[in-house]
C-alpha cells in the first residue's frame, strides 16, 4: 500500500514537471514577443556580427530568464505541493505577474533608456506619477485589461499543456528546442567574449538591453551612445549639434521688448581677487554657491558665448567670428562689448560699442568703472575660468545682486552654458532651439551635461560624475569636491545626454 502511494506520488510529480517544462516553453514564446520591445527601443546593429549576437542573445537570454523563473517558482511548488489544479492555477498567476513586470520594465526602458532598479527608482516613480496624473482612467484600464488577458491566456496554456502532455511528449520537438535555447545562450556568451576582447562595439553596446543580462558599465554606456572615441566622429557630431540649426539658416530670434525683464548685465573679468570679492559683498552682492566653468580660456568662451562644447581643436577659428545667436538677434537687443583697457585677442569682433540694456561686458577692472554699471537693475560679476587643478570643469566665482538667482536652490549647480539662455529669456527673446544650458529662471529638470576633451561631465544636485573615453569614471561632491564611493550612475548620464540629439548613421 505504501509502495503504491509512493509510486502514485512520483507519477504526479513527474507529470507536473513534464507539464511545467511545456508550460515554460510556451511562456518563452510569449516572453520573446515582449522582449522584442527592448530591441525596438534601440538603434539597429550595423554589422553582421551585431545582428547575429542580437538574435542569439534575444533567444538565449529570454529562454534563460523563463527557465530560471520555472526553477525558482513552479519546480519547488510541484515538489512540495503536488496537487495539479492548485499548481497549475498558481503557476498561471505567477507567470502573469512575471509578464506584467516584464512589460512594465520594457515600457520604462523604452521611455527612459534604462531598466527598473534601485538606481532608477526615482525616475520610474516620476514616470508612473505622470501617467497617473495625466491619464489615470486609461492607465488603470490598460493595466487591468492587459493583466486579465494575460491571466486568461496563461490559464488556457496551462490547461492545454496538461491535457495534451502525452501528445507533446511524442512530438519529438523537445530535444531540438532544448538545443536551440541552450545553444543560443552559450553561443551568445562566446560571441560576447570575442567581441569584448576585440573591441567590437556593435556587440558590446547591447550588453544591458535585456533585463538581468550583462551589467551596464562605463564602456557599455560609451558604446551604446556612440561616444567610444570622443576625439573623432562623436566629437564632430556633438559640435554640430551645439547650436540650433535655425541660426545656420538665418532664422531670427523672436524678441519682444515690451515683455522683457529688468536691465541685466553679465560682467566677465579675469581679476576676481579676494579684495574685489569683499567689495562686491559690501555692495550687497551674493555668491552663487556652485558655479562651474572650464579652466581653459577658449573653452570657457565657447561655453559662455556660443553654447558649444569644446570637442575639437578649432576653438580659435570659432571664436574669430560672432556666435550664431548674436548674429540672429534684432539689432540693439543684446550687446557684447569690452571695457576700455580690456583686450580680448581671441575675440577680435568684440569692441567698445555702447552697452545695451541687456549686455555682456568684458572688464578686467570692473570696480574702476562701477559708476557706469550702476544703471543696471541686475548685475552678475563672474570669473571667466574655473580654478582647480584636478578638474577641467572647475568651480568659478560668480557674484550677483539678481534676486531671482539668489533664490536658486543652494545645491543647484550652474555653469557657463546657462548664462546666454538666461540672458536671452531676460531680454524677452525666444526661439525653438534646444540649448545645452538652462534658462536659470526656469531650469530644466535634466542633469547638467558638459563634454570636455575626452570627458563627459554631468551634475545632478550635489553629485558630479566624470566619465572618460577609456571607460574610467569618478564621482565627487560638487560642493566639497571630495570623492564619493558611489557606483556609476548610468540613469543620470542617460538623462543628461537627452540634452543633445543622438547621432544618426
Amino acid at each position: 500500500m505504501v509502495l503504491e502511494k509512493n509510486l502514485s506520488l512520483v507519477k504526479k510529480v513527474n507529470r507536473l514537471l513534464n507539464w511545467g517544462h511545456w508550460f515554460s516553453f510556451f511562456n518563452i514564446l510569449l516572453a520573446l514577443a515582449v522582449t522584442s520591445a527592448y530591441w525596438l527601443a534601440e538603434p539597429s546593429p550595423v554589422s553582421f556580427l551585431g545582428w547575429l549576437y542580437l538574435l542569439l542573445n534575444w533567444v538565449g537570454h529570454t529562454a534563460f530568464l523563463c527557465f530560471v523563473f520555472f526553477i525558482l517558482t513552479i519546480f519547488p511548488i510541484s515538489l512540495v505541493f503536488p496537487y495539479q489544479r492548485h499548481v497549475r492555477g498558481l503557476a498561471a498567476i505567477l507567470a502573469t505577474a512575471a509578464l506584467v513586470a516584464l512589460i512594465f520594465d520594457a515600457y520604462v526602458y523604452a521611455s527612459l533608456g534604462y531598466h527598473v532598479g534601485s538606481a532608477s527608482l526615482e525616475q520610474t516613480i516620476d514616470l508612473l506619477r505622470q501617467q497617473i496624473v495625466t491619464n489615470l482612467r486609461n492607465f488603470v484600464f490598460i493595466v487591468i485589461a492587459v493583466a486579465a488577458c494575460l491571466l486568461a491566456l496563461e490559464l488556457t496554456l496551462s490547461n492545454y499543456c496538461w491535457k495534451k502532455i502525452e501528445r507533446l511528449k511524442q512530438s519529438a520537438v523537445a530535444a531540438p528546442l532544448f538545443m536551440l535555447f541552450i545553444g543560443s545562450f552559450m553561443c551568445s556568451h562566446f560571441l560576447h567574449i570575442h567581441a569584448d576582447a576585440n573591441l567590437k562595439y556593435d556587440v558590446t553596446k547591447q550588453d544591458n538591453v535585456l533585463p538581468l543580462s550583462y551589467p551596464a558599465t562605463a564602456k557599455t554606456f560609451l558604446a551604446r551612445h556612440q561616444l567610444v572615441n570622443l576625439n573623432s566622429r562623436a566629437q564632430r557630431q556633438l559640435d554640430k549639434m551645439s547650436l540650433p540649426s535655425e541660426f545656420a539658416n538665418g532664422h531670427l530670434l523672436q524678441c519682444n521688448g515690451t515683455k522683457a525683464g529688468k536691465s541685466t548685465l553679465l560682467l566677465i573679468t579675469d581679476s576676481l581677487t579676494a579684495s574685489v570679492s569683499q567689495q562686491l559683498s559690501a555692495k550687497g552682492f551674493k555668491q552663487l554657491e556652485q558655479h562651474f566653468a572650464p579652466r581653459n580660456n577658449n573653452e570657457a568662451l565657447l561655453h559662455l558665448l556660443y553654447g558649444k562644447f569644446s570637442v575639437n581643436d578649432d576653438a580659435e577659428h570659432i571664436l574669430a567670428t560672432a556666435p550664431g545667436w548674436f548674429s540672429a538677434l534684432p539689432s540693439g537687443n543684446i550687446s557684447i562689448s569690452r571695457a576700455e583697457g580690456t583686450e580680448i585677442s581671441t575675440l577680435p569682433w568684440v569692441n567698445t560699442a555702447p552697452f545695451s540694456p541687456f549686455a555682456i561686458v568684458f572688464d578686467n577692472s570692473p570696480l574702476q568703472h562701477w559708476q557706469r554699471y550702476q544703471a543696471y537693475d541686475n548685475i552678475v560679476v563672474m570669473g571667466l575660468t574655473g580654478q582647480h587643478e584636478q578638474f577641467s570643469l572647475a568651480p568659478a566665482q560668480v557674484w550677483s545682486n539678481w534676486r531671482a538667482l539668489q533664490k536658486l536652490h543652494p545645491y543647484q549647480v550652474t555653469q557657463h552654458l546657462d548664462w546666454f539662455p538666461t540672458l536671452l529669456a531676460q531680454a524677452g527673446c525666444s526661439d525653438n532651439g534646444n540649448w545645452l544650458g538652462d534658462n536659470l529662471l526656469k531650469p530644466n529638470a535634466l542633469p547638467k551635461l558638459t563634454i570636455s576633451g575626452e570627458e563627459i561631465i554631468s551634475f545632478k544636485k550635489d553629485k558630479m560624475v566624470i566619465l572618460r573615453s577609456d571607460g574610467s569614471f569618478g564621482t565627487w561632491s560638487a560642493g566639497t569636491l571630495l570623492p564619493l564611493n558611489d557606483k556609476l550612475d548610468l540613469p543620470m548620464l542617460i538623462d543628461a545626454l537627452k540634452r543633445i540629439e543622438q547621432p544618426t548613421e
